[in-house]
């Protein structure tokens, strides 16, 4: 008795909110599958072979209906709504990777760089199967994730597929993840930026490092390269205000809701932070959301030469509905579009360049015979025109996508010096 009369109080409150915002016609199919959901609900509760917990229930049944219309709409609870506030802010704990879900599995977007995931080799596109040798099937996104955060110091073992492999496991050691969102360089006369992620600390970072550097070459500077790899994004606003640093004019991304509902323009307000120098923005597949909003405006613009590989293709939008008391809903709401109306969803920003990562390695022939090593060759003063300074190099020169980006900016400037001198 007292769970029927539980369930028609949860349904005559569910059907009144639903029905009020439903047109008259719809009234009556929505209410009898309402109360299909009831008994089936109901049922669950009289009969499973083990006692039940009506919050999970629910929870669970709210988080299935919002999985199936898109990977990224889903049900936090209180505690998952916290854990993404604090997030945004850029310190949380766990493991340090940005994950969705596919065909049950975890797919990795990106790890964090300086993580436990990133020490431990996780890569861009790694589908995590297990979790302390359970498997996550029947998971959905926001139990997993719980699932791969706990106690600092504790240990928890993944089990990873990646393509061409067999599957292997990795234990990672928790941590707390406190992500400095940008980090910059000098490589000779050129500054180097990389953002990680896209968190409330973006744009004030960039504006810091940027001044950073611009203090220590002053006029000699020549370009800048700002690495958007692996940054599976984040906040819309800070996407903007990172293209805008950029940008003199001109629209950054355009949003549009149901049926062209909502739309939202978003525009650049003048001023470059590096003047209008050579830029060059490095993408890859772990490129997603808000980098590829970047990425978008800056080669539209024709800002900035796009290089690196295709990017993730997370053309939407998300809004965090709170809920009082319940935690919120992050409900798809949008697709956004770059300034030439261009889409990315599913496909993704096409590099200028593309440059796949490669292994650098030294040639071990022997040495090819030049003039200078012939007997009795002549000499004459070298003439130092347009040389283009190589100190401070400091990149990693197995990073084959920074190299080429860092050759390109040295050509544009030795071309420069060239031109301007005939």
């Amino acid at each position: 008795m007292m769970g029927y009369l539980f369930k028609l109080v949860f349904f005559a409150l569910l059907s009144v909110n639903l029905l009020l915002s439903l047109p008259s016609q719809a009234n009556e199919e929505t209410y009898r599958q309402l109360e299909l959901f009831g008994d089936v609900f109901e049922r669950v509760r009289t009969h499973y072979v083990e006692p039940t917990n009506d919050q999970k229930l629910i929870d669970s049944a709210i988080n299935g209906m919002l999985r199936s219309l898109d990977p990224h709409s889903s049900y936090l609870n209180e505690d998952s709504y916290r854990e993404m506030k604090v997030q945004t802010r850029g310190e949380f704990g766990g493991l340090g990777i940005e994950v969705t879900l596919e065909q049950g599995y975890v797919r990795v977007v990106s790890p964090i760089d300086g993580t436990p995931a990133a020490r431990a080799g996780l890569e861009t596109g790694d589908l995590i199967t297990h979790l302390d040798d359970k498997s996550i099937l029947g998971l959905n996104l926001s139990d997993a994730v719980k699932k791969m955060r706990g106690r600092v110091g504790s240990k928890i073992k993944l089990t990873i597929v990646r393509e061409e492999k067999d599957p292997f496991e990795v234990t990672i050691t928790r941590d707390i993840i406190k992500i400095q969102s940008v980090k910059s360089r000098i490589e000779g006369n050129i500054g180097y930026l990389r953002i990680t992620s896209f968190n409330e600390k973006a744009y004030r970072g960039l504006s810091r490092e940027i001044e950073k550097i611009r203090s220590q070459l002053g006029d000699k500077m020549i370009g800048l390269v700002l690495d958007l790899r692996r940054n599976p994004g984040g906040l819309l606003s800070q996407a903007i205000k990172v293209s805008d640093a950029f940008l003199e004019r001109g629209e950054i991304v355009s949003t549009r809701g149901r049926k062209g509902k909502k739309s939202q323009r978003y525009n650049a307000r003048s001023g470059d932070l590096i003047d209008g120098l050579p830029l060059v923005v490095l993408i890859n597949g772990g490129s997603a959301s808000a980098s590829e909003i970047v990425a978008g405006a800056l080669q539209d613009h024709q800002r900035a030469v796009i290089m690196g590989t295709q990017s993730f293709g997370k053309g939407s939008v998300q809004t965090i509905m709170p809920i009082p008391n319940h935690g919120a809903v992050r409900l798809t709401t949008a697709a956004y579009f770059t300034p030439s109306g261009r889409s990315i969803q599913k496909k993704g920003v096409t590099p200028d360049i593309e440059v796949k990562q490669a292994k650098i390695e030294t040639s071990s022939q022997l040495p090819q015979l030049r003039e200078k090593d012939l007997r009795n060759a002549r000499d004459e003063d070298n003439k130092k025109v347009g040389k283009v300074s190589t100190k401070n190099k400091t990149f990693d020169p197995n990073d084959y996508q920074l190299s080429r980006a860092i050759d390109l900016l040295k050509g544009i400037s030795l071309y420069k010096i060239r031109t301007s001198s005939k």
